[in-house]
């Protein structure tokens, strides 16, 4: 029986070697030595541009959450989301700019300012040509909008930067280059969206509606698609120049709608097409006349029992040649009322040009 004492001190002594031994071991381990971290030094002058560019841009961007009314048997209806996107503040109006089809079919649309702040908004002007629409927001009045520049002068190779909510994610930058210049995309309801910007920027679902920026932080552009089997940024986005969103917002804003200036025609492109068909070669036949068409004398044709008796055909405005009228709205799309241009007609007498002033579109 006095062994059994012994034998208990001897197990305690056994367990409380095996805890003290890693800890002994620890304390007379030498010190581990010193991570060493290598001081970062200057950023490079690019990295301080673009964060700088950021910094000065982001201030002006908003996400836009759109809703659409659901109504049911137990309901009035009730508000679900939709979709969301992105916009940027356009002048001291209250406005933000993003694309047409953010909005489109929504029903209720809320912007968030930066630093959270989620502000209702309601649809002031809609050009789905162009894929453009303009928002009028209350309680942004003194949100500084982004400095306009011209996208005339862009050359493929040139820095731009976008600035969006791609899948949610708040105020993401993304960097790349303009790929080219002046590409076409099927818009709503099979309306071409001409002479957009292709940039390997990455845009994703949410990025639409954001601003493209030039390495001055001026806005060149509106984010308005990507080109992708996935859905996902493969490296190619266009975005809607910023010529064209200085020639179509201020419209949207005034008048809630975009017209560009007109010639005072009427076309039909089912005859056009019908022309093409018999041989008569491209262009755009004046089926009738008014305004600055009427006093410059061109010749509608006339439609009898016996079918058309052609009159005046557009084949090119200003040397530039017009085949169909998609192509004639192009053209005129990109002029202003009051510029004159320079017709060149295929009439029953021959070829001859008129030279006329562009009257505004109604």
């Amino acid at each position: 029986m006095r062994s059994l004492p012994l034998l208990l001190i001897l197990a305690i002594g056994v367990v409380l070697g095996a805890f003290a031994t890693p800890r002994l071991q620890t304390l007379l381990a030498p010190a581990p030595t010193p991570v060493t971290v290598t001081p970062r030094g200057d950023l490079a002058s690019d990295e301080r541009a673009t964060i700088e560019l950021f910094e000065a841009a982001q201030g002006s961007v908003v996400s836009i959450a759109t809703t659409v009314q659901r109504r049911s048997l137990f309901s009035r209806g009730v508000e679900v989301p939709r979709g969301s996107g992105s916009g940027f503040v356009w002048g001291d109006g209250g406005h933000v700019v993003t694309n047409a089809h953010v909005i489109a079919g929504a029903t209720g649309a809320t912007v968030r300012l930066p630093g959270g702040r989620a502000l209702r908004a309601r649809l002031v002007g809609v050009a789905p040509r162009h894929d453009l629409a303009v928002l009028q927001v209350d309680g942004i009045r003194r949100m500084r909008a982004l400095p306009l520049g011209t996208s005339g002068d862009l050359q493929v190779g040139q820095k731009v930067f976008a600035i969006g909510n791609p899948f949610g994610l708040d105020f993401t930058l993304t960097t790349g280059i303009v790929s080219a210049l002046d590409r076409e995309l099927p818009g709503e309801g099979g309306m071409l969206i001409r002479g957009l910007i292709q940039t390997d920027a990455a845009i994703n679902p949410g990025n639409s509606g954001g601003p493209l920026l030039d390495s001055a932080g001026r806005l060149i552009g509106v984010n308005t698609a990507i080109y992708s089997p996935s859905g996902a940024s493969a490296g190619i986005g266009f975005a809607v120049p910023s010529d064209t969103v200085a020639r179509v917002v201020p419209q949207l804003i005034e008048r809630g709608r975009y017209a560009p200036p007109t010639l005072g025609i009427t076309a039909d492109a089912r005859i056009d097409a019908m022309l093409r068909a018999n041989g008569q070669g491209p262009g755009v036949m004046v089926l009738d006349v008014e305004g600055p068409a009427a006093d410059a004398g061109l010749r509608p044709a006339r439609i009898t029992d016996g079918g058309i008796i052609p009159g005046d055909v557009i084949e090119a405005i200003d040397g530039a040649r017009v085949e169909t009228v998609e192509g004639l709205l192009a053209e005129l799309d990109a002029r202003t009322a009051g510029q004159e241009v320079t017709l060149t007609l295929r009439g029953p007498d021959g070829v001859r040009e008129v030279t006329l002033p562009l009257a505004p579109g109604l």
